[in-house]
């Protein structure tokens, strides 16, 4: 691919056609390596291995040495494709028909990766900014999230260098392109819980204790009870169970152990610590000890809710949306979990990419005109934090 001001379609096509699924590189860091290094970006690869997680190769990139750094981060990494037969065409053939481009990571987030690469050449097909422009994009977002990241933060923090603002380019777009830019996100906490009780048979209940019972009761604790009301960032925190399972194939035999799956999105009014405590107070008021029933909760928390308040760095990415679309952007925190929970201990963050609505699907897609406004949002947020 040519260096000089760059093709927003040429490079997501590019990009898309590398079949990077997580933890696998594919092909896409070398690409953007191979193109930010033309447009006189310095390159770091910075593969990364942890006992018990997939190795994952990183790439930051940095343009300039001197400060402000303006960093935009993503992910080149994808989830599988799925049964391919079922996609209109290939996942990874990148196929563009009626003005619109599908493949697998054409919004989540490879379209978003080409639009801020795109609006860069472009910026600096005009000169030199005043401070610098740095990328940070790992290969295991969509995965464990262990050795992307966090490590390469890590790895900034220990040679000294720096992060003032940073753009995630997830597609957070609801109902138009850049309609929200999300400045925080919900936690997220999963949880395994698991009753036990007396095994029996089911005509003789007196000699047993049955777990489903006490499961029953301790899930209708949380979840006829609201954690609380949201506030003026957050909507409310949100108990979704997943699963309930005893693994018994028989009727008349009384289970011994009975196990229930649910994740919680939180908002700042908690942590994942208060939630903790405020299911266990719920689960030790229904369950019935008295015949040695008793219980085990299980936790895995993936990232902590979070805000970064709106101030001069969202008024800046929004000023820039409203100069493109003619609409202020809603300043929002719904949807999963992102990167950008890592990034916020480093500096202030905010999430701005294409639409969501077919992430994850068959048949992922961007309509071209999604690549070429965003890719003038992005050039807009270039020019505003780093005026020439």
């Amino acid at each position: 691919m040519a260096a000089g001001k760059l093709d927003t379609l040429e490079l997501a096509q590019a990009l898309i056609r590398c079949p990077s699924v997580t933890p696998v590189e594919g092909g896409a860091l070398d690409l953007l390596q191979s193109v930010l290094e033309k447009l006189g970006f310095t390159c770091h690869r910075l593969p990364f291995a942890e006992e018990g997680a997939p190795e994952t190769d990183n790439l930051y990139a940095r343009f300039g040495e001197s400060g402000p750094n303006l960093c935009y981060a993503g992910h080149t990494d994808v989830v599988p494709a799925g049964d391919s037969a079922a996609w209109s065409s290939g996942p990874f053939a990148a196929e563009e028909r009626g003005g619109v481009l599908y493949g697998r990571g054409a919004v989540d987030m490879k379209g978003s990766i080409a639009a801020f690469v795109s609006a860069v050449s472009g910026y600096l097909s005009e000169g030199r900014p005043q401070g610098s422009i740095s990328l940070l994009i790992t290969g295991d977002e969509e995965g464990d999230a262990v050795n992307g990241t966090r490590k390469v933060l890590r790895w900034l923090k220990e040679r000294g260098e720096t992060l003032d603002a940073c753009l995630v380019g997830e597609p957070t777009s609801n109902e138009a392109l850049a309609d929200m830019v999300k400045i925080g996100r919900r936690g997220s906490l999963n949880a395994v819980l698991t009753v036990t009780g007396t095994q029996g048979h089911t005509a003789y209940p007196q000699l047993a204790d049955n777990p489903l019972h006490h499961l029953a009761r301790m899930l209708n604790a949380v979840v006829s009870e609201a954690l609380d009301d949201g506030n003026a960032h957050f909507p409310p925190s949100s108990l979704q169970l997943t699963s309930v399972d005893v693994g018994n194939p028989v009727t008349n035999v009384i289970p011994a152990k009975a196990t229930a799956l649910f994740n919680v999105r939180f908002n700042n009014i908690h942590s994942s610590a208060s939630v903790e405590t405020w299911l266990r107070e719920r689960f030790d008021k229904a369950i019935d000890r008295s015949r040695g029933a008793d219980y085990e909760l299980s936790i895995r928390v993936s990232g902590e809710s979070f805000l970064c308040p709106p101030g001069p760095w969202s008024k800046l990415v929004s000023e820039a949306v409203a100069s493109v679309t003619g609409k202020a952007p809603e300043l929002g925190t719904t949807g999963g979990t992102s990167d950008a929970r890592f990034i916020k201990d480093h500096c202030t963050v905010a999430e701005l990419g294409l639409l969501n609505a077919t992430a994850h699907k068959v048949d992922e897609q961007v309509p071209l005109e999604h690549l070429e406004r965003l890719t003038a949002i992005y050039r807009a947020v270039l020019e505003r934090y780093h005026p020439r």
